[in-house]
Protein backbone atom coordinates (compact mmCIF):
# COMPACT_ATOMS: atom_id res chain seq x y z
CA UNK A 1 0.00 0.00 0.00
CA UNK A 2 1.13 3.47 -0.63
CA UNK A 3 0.44 6.42 1.09
CA UNK A 4 -1.81 7.87 -1.36
CA UNK A 5 -3.84 4.31 -1.15
CA UNK A 6 -4.77 5.38 2.73
CA UNK A 7 -8.45 6.55 3.61
CA UNK A 8 -9.04 9.64 4.88
CA UNK A 9 -10.00 9.91 8.26
CA UNK A 10 -14.05 9.96 7.99
CA UNK A 11 -13.96 6.96 5.14
CA UNK A 12 -12.03 5.13 7.74
CA UNK A 13 -14.32 5.79 10.96
CA UNK A 14 -17.51 5.77 8.48
CA UNK A 15 -17.75 1.70 8.91
CA UNK A 16 -17.56 2.13 13.12
CA UNK A 17 -20.67 3.44 14.87
CA UNK A 18 -18.84 4.79 17.86
CA UNK A 19 -18.80 8.26 19.48
CA UNK A 20 -14.81 7.62 19.80
CA UNK A 21 -14.16 6.76 16.03
CA UNK A 22 -12.81 10.01 14.82
CA UNK A 23 -10.04 10.31 17.09
CA UNK A 24 -9.44 6.27 16.58
CA UNK A 25 -8.97 6.53 12.78
CA UNK A 26 -6.59 9.29 13.41
CA UNK A 27 -4.37 7.12 15.60
CA UNK A 28 -4.74 4.61 13.02
CA UNK A 29 -3.69 6.23 9.99
CA UNK A 30 -1.04 8.16 11.48
CA UNK A 31 0.52 4.87 12.39
CA UNK A 32 -0.07 3.69 8.78
CA UNK A 33 1.86 6.21 7.49
CA UNK A 34 4.77 5.22 9.46
CA UNK A 35 4.17 1.37 8.74
CA UNK A 36 4.49 2.27 5.06
CA UNK A 37 7.29 4.85 5.39
CA UNK A 38 9.23 2.23 6.91
CA UNK A 39 8.84 -0.26 4.35
CA UNK A 40 6.49 -2.25 6.01
CA UNK A 41 2.42 -3.33 5.41
CA UNK A 42 -0.08 -1.30 7.44
CA UNK A 43 -2.46 -4.70 7.57
CA UNK A 44 -6.38 -4.15 7.49
CA UNK A 45 -7.10 -0.66 8.45
CA UNK A 46 -10.47 -1.53 9.86
CA UNK A 47 -9.05 -4.17 11.87
CA UNK A 48 -6.54 -1.53 13.23
CA UNK A 49 -9.36 0.80 13.90
CA UNK A 50 -11.82 -1.94 15.96
CA UNK A 51 -8.59 -2.84 18.12
CA UNK A 52 -7.93 0.72 18.78
CA UNK A 53 -11.60 1.25 19.58
CA UNK A 54 -11.01 -1.86 22.09
CA UNK A 55 -8.45 -0.27 23.70
CA UNK A 56 -9.34 3.62 24.15
CA UNK A 57 -12.25 2.04 26.05
CA UNK A 58 -10.89 -0.50 28.08
CA UNK A 59 -9.75 -0.19 31.66
CA UNK A 60 -6.71 1.16 32.73
CA UNK A 61 -6.62 0.81 36.34
CA UNK A 62 -6.80 -3.48 36.26
CA UNK A 63 -6.59 -6.47 38.47
CA UNK A 64 -3.22 -8.02 38.35
CA UNK A 65 -2.18 -10.72 40.15
CA UNK A 66 0.77 -10.85 41.82
CA UNK A 67 3.48 -13.51 41.27
CA UNK A 68 6.21 -11.77 43.08
CA UNK A 69 6.11 -12.64 46.53
CA UNK A 70 5.91 -9.44 48.41
CA UNK A 71 3.08 -9.00 50.15
CA UNK A 72 2.54 -5.34 50.12
CA UNK A 73 3.78 -4.67 46.41
CA UNK A 74 3.49 -0.56 46.55
CA UNK A 75 3.63 -0.74 42.43
CA UNK A 76 0.57 -3.33 42.44
CA UNK A 77 -1.40 -1.13 44.77
CA UNK A 78 -0.30 -2.37 48.44
CA UNK A 79 -2.93 -4.00 50.49
CA UNK A 80 -5.82 -5.73 49.09
CA UNK A 81 -8.98 -5.44 50.91
CA UNK A 82 -11.07 -8.43 52.99
CA UNK A 83 -14.36 -9.17 52.04
CA UNK A 84 -15.57 -7.32 55.06
CA UNK A 85 -13.96 -3.84 53.95
CA UNK A 86 -15.70 -4.36 50.17
CA UNK A 87 -18.93 -5.56 51.13
CA UNK A 88 -18.75 -1.97 53.46
CA UNK A 89 -17.49 -0.12 50.03
CA UNK A 90 -20.81 -1.67 48.29
CA UNK A 91 -22.99 -0.49 50.72
CA UNK A 92 -21.81 2.86 51.08
CA UNK A 93 -21.37 3.49 47.21
CA UNK A 94 -24.03 2.41 45.67
CA UNK A 95 -26.26 4.65 47.48
CA UNK A 96 -26.25 8.11 49.67
CA UNK A 97 -24.46 7.91 53.28
CA UNK A 98 -24.92 9.36 56.25
CA UNK A 99 -21.19 10.83 55.95
CA UNK A 100 -21.47 14.27 56.79
CA UNK A 101 -24.71 13.91 58.70
CA UNK A 102 -25.48 13.05 62.46
CA UNK A 103 -28.55 10.88 62.19
CA UNK A 104 -29.56 11.30 65.60
CA UNK A 105 -29.82 15.40 65.66
CA UNK A 106 -30.52 15.39 62.05
CA UNK A 107 -27.74 18.35 61.73
CA UNK A 108 -24.61 18.24 60.36
CA UNK A 109 -21.97 15.89 60.96
CA UNK A 110 -17.87 15.22 60.53
CA UNK A 111 -17.07 12.35 58.07
CA UNK A 112 -14.45 11.47 61.13
CA UNK A 113 -16.95 10.11 63.11
CA UNK A 114 -16.96 7.18 61.39
CA UNK A 115 -13.84 5.95 62.28
CA UNK A 116 -12.64 8.03 65.74
CA UNK A 117 -14.59 5.33 67.63
CA UNK A 118 -12.81 2.48 66.97
CA UNK A 119 -9.11 3.89 66.42
CA UNK A 120 -9.57 5.37 70.05
CA UNK A 121 -10.94 1.55 71.41
CA UNK A 122 -7.82 -0.52 68.54
CA UNK A 123 -5.57 1.89 70.05
CA UNK A 124 -5.96 3.27 73.05
CA UNK A 125 -5.81 7.54 71.87
CA UNK A 126 -7.84 9.97 72.89
CA UNK A 127 -8.52 11.25 69.80
CA UNK A 128 -7.99 9.97 65.87
CA UNK A 129 -8.07 11.29 62.43
CA UNK A 130 -7.97 10.36 58.70
CA UNK A 131 -6.67 11.79 55.61
CA UNK A 132 -5.37 10.18 52.58
CA UNK A 133 -1.99 9.03 52.72
CA UNK A 134 0.35 9.41 55.45
CA UNK A 135 3.07 11.38 54.14
CA UNK A 136 -0.47 13.42 53.82
CA UNK A 137 -0.80 12.99 57.93
CA UNK A 138 2.74 14.03 58.74
CA UNK A 139 2.97 17.20 56.59
CA UNK A 140 -0.63 17.96 58.44
CA UNK A 141 0.95 17.50 61.68
CA UNK A 142 4.06 19.41 61.08
CA UNK A 143 2.15 22.41 59.40
CA UNK A 144 -0.28 22.69 62.29
CA UNK A 145 2.02 22.30 65.66
CA UNK A 146 5.42 23.52 63.78
CA UNK A 147 4.96 26.68 60.94
CA UNK A 148 7.60 28.89 60.98
CA UNK A 149 9.40 26.84 63.95
CA UNK A 150 12.07 24.33 65.06
CA UNK A 151 11.51 20.11 64.55
CA UNK A 152 13.92 17.93 65.60
CA UNK A 153 14.65 15.16 63.47
CA UNK A 154 17.75 12.26 64.11
CA UNK A 155 19.78 12.56 60.93
CA UNK A 156 19.44 8.59 60.76
CA UNK A 157 15.93 8.82 59.85
CA UNK A 158 16.06 11.55 57.13
CA UNK A 159 14.87 8.82 54.90
CA UNK A 160 13.43 9.01 50.79
CA UNK A 161 10.89 6.87 50.53
CA UNK A 162 8.69 5.75 47.29
CA UNK A 163 9.13 7.66 44.05
CA UNK A 164 11.95 10.18 45.57
CA UNK A 165 9.80 12.09 48.20
CA UNK A 166 12.07 12.72 51.41
CA UNK A 167 11.29 13.78 54.87
CA UNK A 168 13.12 17.18 54.52
CA UNK A 169 11.13 17.54 52.00
CA UNK A 170 7.73 17.39 53.43
CA UNK A 171 9.30 18.70 56.38
CA UNK A 172 9.85 21.91 54.04
CA UNK A 173 6.61 21.99 52.81
CA UNK A 174 4.93 22.26 56.12
CA UNK A 175 6.07 25.42 56.42
CA UNK A 176 8.64 24.39 59.27
CA UNK A 177 12.21 24.33 59.93
CA UNK A 178 14.22 21.38 60.19
CA UNK A 179 16.77 20.87 62.49
CA UNK A 180 18.94 17.48 62.64
CA UNK A 181 20.21 16.17 65.78
CA UNK A 182 22.89 13.08 66.28
CA UNK A 183 24.79 11.42 63.53
CA UNK A 184 23.68 9.41 60.88
CA UNK A 185 24.42 6.25 62.33
CA UNK A 186 23.94 7.28 66.29
CA UNK A 187 21.70 9.32 67.79
CA UNK A 188 21.15 9.37 71.53
CA UNK A 189 18.40 11.25 73.42
CA UNK A 190 20.48 13.76 74.79
CA UNK A 191 21.20 15.02 71.01
CA UNK A 192 17.43 16.17 71.28
CA UNK A 193 17.76 17.84 74.81
CA UNK A 194 21.35 19.62 73.63
CA UNK A 195 19.00 20.68 70.58
CA UNK A 196 15.46 22.33 72.43
CA UNK A 197 15.76 25.89 71.41
CA UNK A 198 12.80 28.66 72.22
CA UNK A 199 12.10 28.32 68.59
CA UNK A 200 11.33 24.21 68.82
CA UNK A 201 7.78 23.20 67.70
CA UNK A 202 7.85 19.30 67.61
CA UNK A 203 10.41 16.32 68.50
CA UNK A 204 10.06 14.21 65.17
CA UNK A 205 10.22 10.67 64.83
CA UNK A 206 10.20 8.77 61.72
CA UNK A 207 9.74 5.08 60.47
CA UNK A 208 13.17 4.30 58.60
CA UNK A 209 10.76 2.32 56.25
CA UNK A 210 12.76 0.46 53.62
CA UNK A 211 16.45 1.90 55.21
CA UNK A 212 18.41 -0.22 58.02
CA UNK A 213 21.62 0.57 59.16
CA UNK A 214 23.31 -2.00 60.96
CA UNK A 215 26.25 -2.66 62.69
CA UNK A 216 27.35 0.66 65.07
CA UNK A 217 24.12 1.74 65.81
CA UNK A 218 21.92 3.44 68.29
CA UNK A 219 18.58 5.09 68.17
CA UNK A 220 16.40 6.47 71.28
CA UNK A 221 13.09 4.39 71.89
CA UNK A 222 10.15 5.98 72.18
CA UNK A 223 10.13 6.26 76.02
CA UNK A 224 13.43 8.24 76.04
CA UNK A 225 12.33 10.90 73.39
CA UNK A 226 9.19 10.95 75.35
CA UNK A 227 10.90 12.34 78.59
CA UNK A 228 12.74 15.12 76.09
CA UNK A 229 9.66 15.96 75.01
CA UNK A 230 7.98 16.47 78.70
CA UNK A 231 10.67 17.62 80.06
CA UNK A 232 10.53 20.87 77.77
CA UNK A 233 6.47 20.82 76.77
CA UNK A 234 7.11 19.70 73.82
CA UNK A 235 4.82 16.97 71.52
CA UNK A 236 5.92 13.80 70.18
CA UNK A 237 5.06 12.95 67.15
CA UNK A 238 6.01 9.56 65.90
CA UNK A 239 5.86 8.60 62.25
CA UNK A 240 5.01 4.95 62.36
CA UNK A 241 4.87 4.33 58.36
CA UNK A 242 3.67 0.68 58.11
CA UNK A 243 0.93 0.39 60.84
CA UNK A 244 1.20 -2.18 62.80
CA UNK A 245 -2.07 -1.57 64.29
CA UNK A 246 -1.36 -3.64 67.94
CA UNK A 247 1.00 -5.68 69.57
CA UNK A 248 1.05 -9.04 67.78
CA UNK A 249 1.81 -13.24 69.65
CA UNK A 250 3.34 -13.76 66.08
CA UNK A 251 6.94 -13.63 65.90
CA UNK A 252 7.10 -12.01 62.71
CA UNK A 253 4.41 -8.76 63.61
CA UNK A 254 6.40 -8.19 66.97
CA UNK A 255 9.35 -7.00 65.24
CA UNK A 256 7.18 -4.17 63.99
CA UNK A 257 6.69 -1.21 66.86
CA UNK A 258 2.35 -0.86 66.67
CA UNK A 259 0.59 2.01 67.19
CA UNK A 260 -0.59 1.14 71.17
CA UNK A 261 2.91 0.84 72.27
CA UNK A 262 4.17 4.04 70.88
CA UNK A 263 1.03 5.74 72.41
CA UNK A 264 1.96 4.14 75.58
CA UNK A 265 5.69 5.09 75.58
CA UNK A 266 4.65 8.42 75.77
CA UNK A 267 3.98 9.59 72.04
CA UNK A 268 1.59 12.31 71.81
CA UNK A 269 0.47 11.43 68.60
CA UNK A 270 1.00 8.45 65.88
CA UNK A 271 0.66 8.76 62.27
CA UNK A 272 0.58 5.77 59.84
CA UNK A 273 -0.57 4.03 56.60
CA UNK A 274 -4.14 2.51 56.42
CA UNK A 275 -2.70 0.02 53.28
CA UNK A 276 0.33 -1.13 54.87
CA UNK A 277 0.37 -3.46 57.52
CA UNK A 278 -2.90 -2.42 58.63
CA UNK A 279 -4.00 -4.27 55.28
CA UNK A 280 -7.09 -1.48 54.28
CA UNK A 281 -7.24 1.17 51.66
CA UNK A 282 -4.64 3.91 51.26
CA UNK A 283 -5.17 6.48 54.12
CA UNK A 284 -3.08 8.42 56.49
CA UNK A 285 -4.40 8.08 60.22
CA UNK A 286 -3.32 10.07 63.46
CA UNK A 287 -4.16 9.27 66.55
CA UNK A 288 -2.87 10.83 69.63
CA UNK A 289 -4.01 13.67 72.41
CA UNK A 290 -7.10 15.12 71.52
CA UNK A 291 -5.99 18.45 71.77
CA UNK A 292 -3.31 17.68 69.28
CA UNK A 293 -5.60 16.16 67.12
CA UNK A 294 -8.25 18.72 66.96
CA UNK A 295 -5.45 21.75 66.05
CA UNK A 296 -4.83 19.25 62.83
CA UNK A 297 -9.05 18.70 62.54
CA UNK A 298 -9.08 22.44 62.10
CA UNK A 299 -6.13 23.01 59.88
CA UNK A 300 -7.29 24.44 56.16
CA UNK A 301 -5.06 21.87 54.88
CA UNK A 302 -7.19 19.21 56.47
CA UNK A 303 -9.94 19.77 54.06
CA UNK A 304 -7.50 19.21 51.16
CA UNK A 305 -6.28 15.76 52.62
CA UNK A 306 -9.79 14.17 54.07
CA UNK A 307 -10.44 10.86 52.95
CA UNK A 308 -13.84 10.33 51.04
CA UNK A 309 -16.86 7.92 51.80
CA UNK A 310 -15.06 5.10 49.75
CA UNK A 311 -11.69 5.20 51.96
CA UNK A 312 -13.62 5.19 54.78
CA UNK A 313 -16.16 2.49 54.64
CA UNK A 314 -13.47 0.39 53.68
CA UNK A 315 -11.09 1.54 56.47
CA UNK A 316 -13.99 1.00 59.01
CA UNK A 317 -14.68 -2.38 57.26
CA UNK A 318 -11.14 -3.22 57.85
CA UNK A 319 -10.94 -2.00 61.72
CA UNK A 320 -13.63 -4.15 62.55
CA UNK A 321 -11.85 -6.97 62.12
CA UNK A 322 -9.15 -5.93 64.41
CA UNK A 323 -11.44 -6.20 67.06
CA UNK A 324 -11.34 -10.15 67.03
CA UNK A 325 -7.54 -10.26 66.31
CA UNK A 326 -7.74 -13.89 65.61
CA UNK A 327 -10.17 -13.14 62.78
CA UNK A 328 -7.79 -10.57 61.42
CA UNK A 329 -5.50 -13.00 61.18
CA UNK A 330 -7.37 -15.17 58.75
CA UNK A 331 -9.50 -12.28 56.92
CA UNK A 332 -7.24 -9.55 56.57
CA UNK A 333 -5.56 -10.37 53.10
CA UNK A 334 -2.25 -9.06 54.33
CA UNK A 335 -1.84 -10.30 57.65
CA UNK A 336 -2.98 -13.98 56.32
CA UNK A 337 -0.35 -13.98 52.98
CA UNK A 338 2.41 -12.51 55.87
CA UNK A 339 2.20 -15.55 58.46
CA UNK A 340 0.89 -18.50 56.37
CA UNK A 341 3.23 -21.50 56.53
CA UNK A 342 5.86 -22.12 54.21
CA UNK A 343 3.90 -25.41 53.68
CA UNK A 344 0.90 -24.07 53.24
CA UNK A 345 3.05 -22.05 50.15
CA UNK A 346 4.31 -24.78 48.45
CA UNK A 347 1.57 -26.89 47.86
CA UNK A 348 -0.06 -24.12 46.25
CA UNK A 349 3.36 -23.85 44.27
CA UNK A 350 3.16 -27.64 43.56
CA UNK A 351 -0.22 -27.67 42.10
CA UNK A 352 0.96 -24.51 39.54
CA UNK A 353 3.77 -27.00 38.18
CA UNK A 354 1.37 -29.46 38.06
CA UNK A 355 -0.77 -27.49 35.95
CA UNK A 356 2.16 -25.46 33.72
CA UNK A 357 4.43 -28.62 33.58
CA UNK A 358 6.98 -25.92 35.61
CA UNK A 359 9.55 -26.70 38.31
CA UNK A 360 8.61 -25.99 42.19
CA UNK A 361 11.96 -23.70 43.73
CA UNK A 362 12.46 -22.30 47.53
CA UNK A 363 12.08 -18.63 47.52
CA UNK A 364 12.78 -16.01 49.90
CA UNK A 365 9.23 -13.39 50.34
CA UNK A 366 9.23 -9.61 51.67
CA UNK A 367 6.52 -8.19 53.28
CA UNK A 368 7.08 -4.57 51.45
CA UNK A 369 5.52 -1.56 51.34
CA UNK A 370 8.41 -0.30 54.38
CA UNK A 371 7.57 -2.81 56.93
CA UNK A 372 10.04 -5.19 58.58
CA UNK A 373 12.53 -4.70 55.41
CA UNK A 374 15.04 -7.26 56.67
CA UNK A 375 12.45 -9.79 57.07
CA UNK A 376 12.40 -13.20 55.00
CA UNK A 377 8.98 -14.94 54.96
CA UNK A 378 10.49 -18.86 53.40
CA UNK A 379 8.24 -19.74 50.81
CA UNK A 380 7.93 -21.77 47.26
CA UNK A 381 7.51 -20.43 43.54
CA UNK A 382 6.90 -22.50 40.18
CA UNK A 383 9.10 -21.92 37.64
CA UNK A 384 8.42 -21.45 34.14
CA UNK A 385 9.93 -20.16 30.98
CA UNK A 386 11.56 -16.50 31.08
CA UNK A 387 9.65 -15.96 27.36
CA UNK A 388 6.89 -16.40 29.37
CA UNK A 389 7.20 -12.88 31.50
CA UNK A 390 5.97 -10.12 29.17
CA UNK A 391 3.06 -12.38 27.29
CA UNK A 392 1.63 -13.10 30.72
CA UNK A 393 1.77 -9.21 31.51
CA UNK A 394 -0.18 -8.50 28.55
CA UNK A 395 -2.96 -10.77 29.29
CA UNK A 396 -6.21 -10.45 31.32
CA UNK A 397 -5.74 -10.41 34.17
CA UNK A 398 -2.05 -9.71 33.82
CA UNK A 399 0.41 -12.34 36.10
CA UNK A 400 3.66 -10.55 37.27
CA UNK A 401 6.22 -12.71 38.56
CA UNK A 402 10.11 -11.89 39.14
CA UNK A 403 12.64 -13.27 36.95
CA UNK A 404 15.77 -15.22 38.20
CA UNK A 405 18.40 -17.09 36.81
CA UNK A 406 16.69 -17.16 33.16
CA UNK A 407 13.64 -18.52 34.19
CA UNK A 408 10.27 -16.91 35.42
CA UNK A 409 9.44 -17.49 39.41
CA UNK A 410 5.42 -17.44 39.77
CA UNK A 411 5.59 -17.16 43.53
CA UNK A 412 2.55 -18.82 45.70
CA UNK A 413 2.59 -16.96 48.76
CA UNK A 414 0.82 -13.91 47.01
CA UNK A 415 -1.87 -16.03 45.09
CA UNK A 416 -4.48 -17.52 46.10
CA UNK A 417 -5.17 -21.29 45.70
CA UNK A 418 -8.47 -19.69 43.12
CA UNK A 419 -5.74 -17.50 41.42
CA UNK A 420 -3.31 -20.27 41.05
CA UNK A 421 -5.82 -22.09 38.99
CA UNK A 422 -6.26 -18.57 36.88
CA UNK A 423 -1.99 -18.08 36.27
CA UNK A 424 -2.08 -21.88 35.36
CA UNK A 425 -5.01 -21.37 32.61
CA UNK A 426 -2.97 -18.08 31.60
CA UNK A 427 0.22 -19.73 31.40
CA UNK A 428 -1.40 -22.35 29.27
CA UNK A 429 -2.70 -19.70 26.93
CA UNK A 430 0.68 -17.58 26.71
CA UNK A 431 2.33 -20.45 25.54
Amino acid sequence: MRLRDLPSVDELARGADDPLAIDAARVVLARAREDIQAGADPGDLEERLRDELSAARAARLRRVLNATGVVVHTNLGRAPLSEAALERVREVGRSYSNLEYDLSAGTRGSRQDHVAGILRRLTGAEAALVVNNNAAAVLLALAALAEGRDVLVSRGELIEIGDGFRIPDVLARSGARLVEVGTTNRTRAADYERAVGPETAVLLRVHQSNFRLVGFTELPSVGELAKVAKRHELPLVDDLGSGALSPSNTVLLSEEPSVRESLEAGADLVCFSGDKLLGGPQAGIVVGRADLVEKLRRHPLQRAMRADKLTLAALEGTLALYLEPERALLEVPVLRMALEDAEAVRARAERLAELTGGEVEETVGRIGGGALPLAELAGFACAVEEELTAPLRAGEPPVVGVVRDGRLLLDCRTLTDAEVEEVATAVSRCR
